[in-house]
């Protein structure tokens, strides 16, 4: 975004000899996984994926897909995201969407609390290897966990804003704990999409009550130590549910001082949790209306 931008301006102040030829190969969505691929020599299938903020975890849950599929036996899946330019800040902060007010900037991202008013902007990039079972045994190689199955709907409800009863995040969930073949009962930990956002976290705490009844799960947001990636949130917080599981310690969501009660939910908060629960799942909800959810597994022996 901040490529084309400059491109922009560089044309309106100089004309058309001011515009790189570059600029196409720089905006292309296709041309991270191209770049990867040019630099490793991997001609297998390339994708990108496109799914706002839900687009780290489809990456995930694609490339679980093509392995299920026999297509392939190690997939690298992942996400980055570049936003941090003021034009782009801009329409988040005119939509109200960003946190504001807080003379401490580390106390502005506060999932879940009654003082919320709005996510934290951040970039950044998350990748994993995932890889047959039976291919990694091979080699020897060890995991930090399994995907066990994922779900993936559309609210089609309204372009930016959750439908309030979670009926779309609920039914996502679902569908990940029946692609795994698990119940509900034996999920441990849930570790939410919660940006901050007022309508945001009570739509998706509605949703959770749904899926394990009320207060039926222990739950975390991560966005509360990293701001929100957008749509490189998914893989980072799809690898912190790995290890969390790997490590049998659950993250705390940061800044939870005082839980809104439109939020009810066993929140993990102030401290980490020792679990020795098996299974934990991953959301990832994105503008559109689009909703992820991966189901992870701990490993029998988590890697290094």
């Amino acid at each position: 975004m901040s490529t084309l931008e400059e491109q922009v301006l560089a044309r309106a102040a100089r004309g058309r000899a001011a515009v790189s030829p570059y600029l196409l190969t720089g905006i292309l969505p296709n041309m991270p996984s191209a770049r990867i691929a040019i630099r490793y020599g991997i001609r297998g299938y390339t994708s990108s994926v496109g799914t706002a903020c839900a687009s780290g975890a489809q990456s995930v849950a694609d490339a679980v897909r093509l392995i299920r599929a026999g297509e392939a036996d190690v997939v690298l899946c992942g996400a980055s995201e570049a936003p941090l330019f003021p034009t782009f800040a801009d329409t988040f902060g005119n939509a109200r969407a960003l946190a504001r007010g807080w003379a401490d900037p580390a106390a502005a991202s506060r999932p879940f609390d009654t003082r919320r008013n709005g996510f934290v902007l951040a970039e950044g990039a998350a990748l994993l290897v995932l890889e047959r079972a039976e291919h990694a045994a091979a080699r020897g190689a060890t995991g930090y966990a399994e995907v066990a199955g994922y779900g993936a709907t559309t609210d089609a409800y309204h372009p930016t804003a959750p439908r309030p009863d979670g009926a779309g995040a609920a039914e996502c969930m679902r569908r990940a704990l029946a692609s795994g073949g698990v119940p509900a009962a034996r999920v441990g930990y849930v570790n939410a999409h919660g940006t901050g956002t007022k309508l945001g976290d009570i739509a998706e705490t509605t949703a959770l009550a749904e899926v394990f009844g009320a207060y039926g799960v222990p739950v975390s947001s991560t966005k509360a130590l990293t701001g929100h990636l957008l749509g490189a949130s998914g893989v980072l917080e799809a690898a912190a549910t790995a290890l969390a599981l790997g490590r049998g310690l659950l993250p705390p969501t940061h800044n939870l001082d005082d839980p809104d009660p439109a939020c009810p939910a066993d929140h993990i908060r102030k401290e980490p949790r020792a679990t020795e629960t098996e299974y934990a799942l991953t959301n990832s909800f994105g503008f559109g209306g689009q909703n992820v959810s991966l189901l992870l597994a701990r490993a029998a022996r988590p890697g290094r």
